[in-house]
């Protein structure tokens, strides 16, 4: 007994002992967890952040049970939920500082994905799930600076921005760029125009004896496609004949190429041809561009080749510029013959061949390939084949005809630039639209661009804006409002609705196809201006984190940017409840006009600029203007 009586004391005294020692371990566990936490903001947690904030208010659910709500019930907050409105976001580490979550290695490596190499499909989209999103703000390099304006920016950017010189040395001998004192130069070059890609565009209009040696052959050609295209030079010299380019390449060893064309002002996209579709429409490009660009174009039964053949509109030119096209050698004169081959089957034919390069045009009907021997390989494409459906769609070696309308206008039937932007074209019956519609929607989007200019007012100055986009573009009339700016706009058309993509194009503007519920393919800090028309809305309606979004948009706006969302009331007070964590400030808001047609809620402008912030030597982010 007297043992028991012992023993039983000891435990009393050990408990309290216990209990002590615990609560300490806990308080140096929070302590030093919250320090190395703010030091570091490591991937773990920004991404457990966003998940964990958008379940707790109830934006996410793991069965998506939001999805039969209504905008009002996702967005409105009462009082007692705004203690879940976060005051501040984690800031990423800085080796993140240019990540691209859908076209990252690293999350390709460490998620072992089982990818063929040969293919590229390395290079295309792979997205994370919602629970490894990296939730944070993506911080810019520590010496940025508000970049360089256009046209200056053309011909150079500030290294700071894109600390990356690795292209100047390795391509020194072909003038991509050149690094001098703080600045990094772009003298023009490329790899197959050392010497400038103005007069490389000049012997190419030359070649098919355009007036005057311009290369838009008076309005005639527009818009182009530039693969492989470097840090864009080609394009960029496109600019000053009224075309616009469609610069294309990989997140590849040619480092930061696309950031770079961005940077500079030019239209760029990250994208390859591996096993998808390219995101754009069918019969979208006056021409196509291959300057070396090291593309195995017989691989597949020709199938990349059939892929430029379905964006490239009746007549259109594929221009290139290879080894194979002029080289002796047995190998190049293997692949030459080859080439020769299929481009025969395909009905091409050469157009012009001098010197390096040699110029093919597609057929303007389908006589060619209706009177090609049955069997002869490539195939048509099976009637039932959807040639503008591009999102996540595979391609196919197989040759897209022509519709009953190219045959019978002899080809697009589109007018030429500048008359082409407010022209209705042709495929707008597609959809069902009338020119009265068409010019209607022209008006509107006049006239709400007209008040957008004015509620930023003395924010912006001459040429504070170069890349824009459109998250919702519809049939680009935002962006032909802008025609006369200093601009050029990336229309983005959501998966998910009227493929209005190629009324895009047949206007002579760019764009792509996006689901906003994944992460856009650009570098971090490529827009300056963001215009979001119901974005929020549709995301939401899908299950989608709005959070998200906002990180999203965050991550592809430069510093100093600016965003206008046009949407719903309770959208708008979500977003501005955001404001101070995001680092970012409102500049203007109002009501936008009734939109007496659609019987659907009136909708409000917010009007917002992104501050310019910096890590501080505490790894916060600290705020460099107001």
């Amino acid at each position: 007994m007297m043992m028991r009586g012992r023993d039983g004391s000891q435990k009393k005294h050990l408990l309290p002992s216990l209990c002590v020692a615990f609560l300490f371990f806990v308080f140096l566990f929070l302590y030093y967890g919250s320090y190395l936490s703010n030091r570091g903001h490591h991937a773990n947690n920004a991404l457990e952040y966003g998940s964990k904030i958008s379940r707790s208010i109830g934006w996410i659910s793991e069965n998506n049970a939001e999805l039969g709500k209504s905008e009002d019930q996702i967005f409105a907050q009462n009082d007692e939920e705004e203690i879940s409105i976060p005051k501040s976001f984690p800031v990423c580490d800085d080796r993140h500082s240019e990540l691209i979550p859908c076209l990252d290695r690293n999350f390709i490596y460490q998620s072992r994905l089982k990818l063929d190499l040969s293919l590229m499909e390395h290079y295309e989209r792979h997205c994370p799930q919602s629970e490894r999103r990296f939730n944070c703000l993506i911080p810019p390099p520590s010496e940025y600076k508000v970049p360089i304006k256009w046209p200056r920016s053309r011909d150079e950017v500030w290294k700071a921005n894109i600390p990356h010189t690795h292209l100047a040395h390795e391509k020194s001998d072909q003038n991509w760029m050149v690094v001098k004192g703080e600045k990094i130069a772009f003298p023009g070059g490329g790899t197959h125009f050392h010497y400038g890609a103005d007069k490389y565009i000049a012997h190419l209009a030359n070649m098919l004896n355009f007036k005057n040696n311009i290369i838009n052959n008076e309005g005639r050609i527009r818009t182009v496609l530039d693969v492989g295209c470097g840090v864009a030079s080609f394009g960029g010299y496109l600019l000053s004949s009224d075309i616009l380019t469609m610069s294309l390449a990989p997140n590849d060893v040619h480092e930061n190429q696309i950031q770079f064309a961005l940077e500079r002002g030019i239209p760029a996209y990250l994208g390859v041809l591996g096993t998808k579709r390219l995101p754009y429409p069918s019969r979208s490009f006056e021409f196509a561009h291959c300057s070396r660009c090291r593309i195995d174009w017989l691989q597949r039964d020709g199938i990349l080749l059939l892929e430029l053949d379905r964006v490239l509109r009746p007549g259109g030119y594929f221009f290139y510029s290879s080894p194979e096209a002029y080289a002796q050698d047995e190998e190049d004169l293997r692949i030459w013959r080859q080439m020769s081959a299929l481009v025969s089957r395909m009905c091409w034919k050469i157009a012009a061949k001098k010197n390096q390069t040699v110029i093919w045009v597609k057929p303007l009907s389908n006589d060619c390939y209706l009177k090609r021997k049955p069997g002869i390989l490539p195939p048509l494409c099976r009637s039932d084949d959807d040639p503008d459906a591009v999102w996540g769609v595979s391609m196919e070696a197989c040759i897209t005809p022509y519709t009953e309308q190219i045959e019978r206008d002899g080809g697009s039937g589109l007018s030429p630039w500048p008359s082409r932007l407010t022209t209705p074209p042709p495929r707008l019956s597609d959809f069902g639209v009338s020119r009265e519609m068409f010019e209607k929607d022209m008006e509107t989007w006049r006239r709400r661009v007209e008040s957008y200019w004015g509620l930023l007012g003395t924010h912006i100055q001459t040429n504070s804006l170069r890349n824009v986009m459109d998250m919702k573009a519809n049939m680009g009339s935002f962006a032909a409002a802008l025609k006369d700016e200093p601009v050029w706009v990336m229309n983005v058309v959501p998966e998910d609705g009227p493929n209005t993509l190629k009324i895009i194009y047949d206007r002579g503007l760019i764009g792509t196809m996006h689901d906003w519920c994944e992460a856009f393919s650009t570098y971090p800090r490529t827009y300056d201006l963001l215009h979001a028309w119901a974005i929020f809305s549709d995301i939401e309606k899908k299950g989608c984190s709005a959070q998200d979004l906002l990180l999203e948009m965050d991550r592809i706006l430069r510093p100093t940017g600016f965003v206008i969302v046009r949407d719903r009331q309770p959208i708008i007070r979500f977003i501005q409840k955001h404001l101070t964590a995001m680092h970012w400030e409102q500049v203007a808001a109002a009501d936008a006009e009734p939109n007496l047609d659609s019987g659907e809620a009136a909708e409000k402008v917010l009007v917002i600029q992104k501050k310019l912030w910096l890590i501080d030597d505490d790894e916060s982010a600290k705020d460099e203007t107001a």
